[in-house]
């Protein structure tokens, strides 16, 4: 498992995975991506920007924010401080908001190793799950009203084991079930709720393994494409499962690890 103490700091350029969409796909809508001030949740900010939403993109370091906001490159996303273990901001935050068409739960957070203390692993599984509810169930009424949709980030570990970060891999291995769950609770609504389970991905979280010569080898080796997959990689699926091309898809997670889970 990746170093890492929060989401990834490394920025992305707009997706090339947006390009096999309809440019105006998105136009009129409402995007709101938790944990989106870089890696994984800042690319697929931007790849609902690219095909015409409004997206607001909310992360909780100070300095991600500052940085965000002054690149000129990404004036199109309008970026917003949040604290998703704060249940009451959450609520008065996404109850601000005059509409709401797609919500992205990415926050998240490893610690390793140190997630056998008690406090470790209850603050990695609030910001990796628990935030996911809060959010859903602060997004509900408004999400029924546009028949929208959710999609959350899981995990290849939610899959697999890795003794380094035990209070991650049972946050991730949770929201496999509280996807399934609130796909059936909101389901009657018209709701659908999905996610995505990424794998090995070139960010700053997984920098330590894919300059390391010899884990980089390993971990491409593993998967069926033998390689890495970049952030971008992840935008195409979450697109999809956010569009009418899958209205009828709901309670599903879909592995975006270029085939590293399934090689096991």
């Amino acid at each position: 498992m990746q170093n890492v103490t929060a989401n990834p700091a490394q920025g992305t350029t707009q997706s090339h995975e947006s390009h096999a969409f309809r440019p105006d796909l998105f136009d009129g809508k409402t995007v709101l991506v938790s944990g989106a001030t870089s890696g994984i949740g800042l690319a697929i900010a931007e790849g609902f920007a690219a095909l015409g939403a409004r997206v607001i993109a909310t992360g909780s370091s100070a300095a991600k924010l500052e940085a965000r906001r002054a690149d000129a490159t990404l004036s199109h996303l309008r970026f917003e401080a949040l604290d998703v273990r704060d249940a009451q901001a959450i609520q008065q935050f996404v109850g601000g908001l005059d509409t709401l068409d797609v919500l992205v739960n990415a926050a998240g957070v490893a610690r390793p190793f140190d997630e056998y203390r008690d406090d470790v692993f209850r603050e990695v599984l609030d910001v990796n799950l628990t935030a996911a509810m809060r959010f859903s169930m602060a997004a509900r009424a408004q999400l029924e009203h546009t028949q929208g949709a959710i999609v959350n980030v899981a995990s290849m570990l939610s899959y697999l084991a890795d003794v380094e970060v035990p209070a991650y891999c049972a946050s991730k291995t949770g929201v496999l079930g509280l996807t399934r769950s609130l796909a059936h609770a909101f389901g009657v609504a018209g709701v659908r709720v999905n996610a995505i389970a990424p794998g090995y991905h070139r960010t700053d979280m997984t920098r330590p393994l894919w300059e390391t010569p010899a884990s980089a080898q390993k971990i491409a080796a593993r998967s069926a494409l033998k390689r890495w997959g970049e952030a971008s990689d992840l935008v195409g699926a979450t697109l999809f499962l956010a569009s009418p091309a899958a209205a009828f898809i709901t309670g599903v997670t879909l592995p975006v690890d270029g085939g590293y889970v399934s090689g096991s």
